[in-house]
């Protein structure tokens, strides 16, 4: 054997080796990955429908206070209000490993829909 020889062997040995080591695993069917997070998307599902569920009870409790502000000439807005209930929320998400913006974003959504719930014209008394 020369040594142009080894050295190529070498070469080509060194270059397997970090082809083969560097390369991706192998990919998963989406079949597979699709069973495979399967029990995790079924925990999701239920969650979901949790989160819709109290915040379908936490509007029919805003149903009642606009009809309680409807009848005692209350805005709808109250800013004070809506700052401790986005503080309160911050500080709870922030112990759940939520960002700020997060929770701000997600209770703004919250309020918007609340303000058109107590500004229902459709409210009775």
């Amino acid at each position: 054997m020369g040594k142009r020889y080894l050295k190529h062997i070498l070469f080509l040995t060194a270059l397997f080796t970090i082809a083969y080591t560097s390369a991706p695993a192998q990919t998963k069917s989406a079949e597979t990955v699709n069973q495979e997070l399967s029990q995790s998307r079924k925990k999701i599902d239920s969650l979901d429908k949790l989160l819709i569920n109290v915040l379908g009870s936490r509007q029919r409790v805003v149903r009642e206070v606009g009809i309680y502000k409807k009848k005692n000439n209350v805005p709808p807005l109250q800013p004070a209000r809506f700052k401790q209930v986005i503080d309160r929320a911050i500080a709870a998400g922030g112990k759940e490993g939520l960002s700020a913006e997060f929770v701000t974003e997600l209770m703004n959504a919250i309020h918007k829909e609340s303000l058109r719930i107590e500004g229902d014209s459709t409210l009775t008394h």
